[in-house]
């Protein structure tokens, strides 16, 4: 018997999701020819404008695509950084725990703010931020500042409450990949440390970092794929005319071109020109782990 057939069951479980991935993934890649189209939504493909490379030409001299294509790569990398440090800090943390209902108790009370949706907890942000909310309270009461601050209103602070905001929403789900890898280390390797008198810091260092490095790395890798999709609904949601330069980023922009203004070309030709750049970095991060003899996806 084939190794095949022996997969035949399998394979047949994995055939609604194939289907679905090109359906719905590939199938849609034939809009990016409205790219290279004056296009009209009244008119068929067939009778478009065609008008070549004009879109990215365009998209490369606007001035915006640039402030956009900044916002988006510090806050992607905002994002990336404090999501993997604090969701491994805390898989640690919580794996060090002894007592088990302690630990449950922080598991639950982590993992709830992701399934609130991003219109509360984006109202939830703001309400704590006002002038009269909760932060300025605080900060007058322990006098670190003398009159409420307008939070949401000024733009350079709009990067650090995005990525504050992302990791109070995530760190606790974003801990679950972690704290199942560090599961599958052996827990003779603990014991044989701790009777050679290593420390607990010491064992977390030697035993449970490398043993948790496979996943990250593999996590890495597929997040440096999206390093140009830094989200939506939290910059839509918290963003606002006083703090635009600092929280539009390439989606809003899309959104904003396409939708508002009706220039459907150039909006996909921004959307196309993120792809690619994402499917560039998701090469080359494979690479370099391959290079590196480290995992990677392929």
């Amino acid at each position: 018997m084939t190794a095949l057939s022996k997969q035949k069951m399998l394979m047949l479980m994995s055939l609604p999701f194939l289907i679905w991935v090109f359906i719905f993934k590939y199938v849609p890649l034939w809009g990016w020819t409205i790219s290279f189209q004056k296009f009209r939504p009244a008119r068929s493909l067939l009778e478009q404008e065609w008008i070549g490379l004009a879109n990215f030409k365009f998209l490369f001299q606007e001035e915006a695509f640039y402030r956009v294509l900044r916002n988006t790569i510090v806050m992607s990398s905002i994002n990336l950084v404090l999501g993997f440090i604090t969701a491994i800090v805390l898989a640690i943390l919580l794996n060090e725990l002894r007592s088990i209902m302690f630990k449950r108790t922080v598991q639950t009370i982590s993992y709830l703010p992701h399934f609130i949706s991003w219109v509360v907890a984006a109202n939830i942000v703001q309400s704590a931020l006002a002038p009269e909310g909760i932060i300025n309270i605080l900060m007058l009461k322990m006098n670190l500042i003398d009159q409420p601050v307008l939070w949401l209103g000024k733009g350079e602070y709009f990067w650090g409450i995005l990525g504050a905001t992302e990791v109070w929403k995530s760190v606790g789900w974003n801990t679950i990949i972690y704290l199942a890898a560090i599961t599958t280390i052996d827990p003779s390797q603990y014991e044989a440390a701790e009777i050679d008198g290593a420390s607990r810091f010491q064992r977390i260092l030697h035993i449970t970092l490398p043993g948790m490095k496979s996943v990250i790395v593999i996590l890495l890798i597929m997040n440096l794929g999206h390093i140009l999709e830094s989200g939506f609904e939290p910059q839509y949601l918290l963003g606002n005319g006083m703090n635009l330069d600092y929280s539009e980023n390439l989606d809003i922009f899309v959104l904003k071109y396409g939708m508002n203004m009706g220039n459907y070309g150039l909006a996909t030709a921004a959307g196309m020109f993120k792809t690619v750049v994402s499917f560039i970095f998701l090469m080359v991060a494979n690479s370099v782990a391959k290079k590196l003899g480290e995992s990677r996806l392929y």
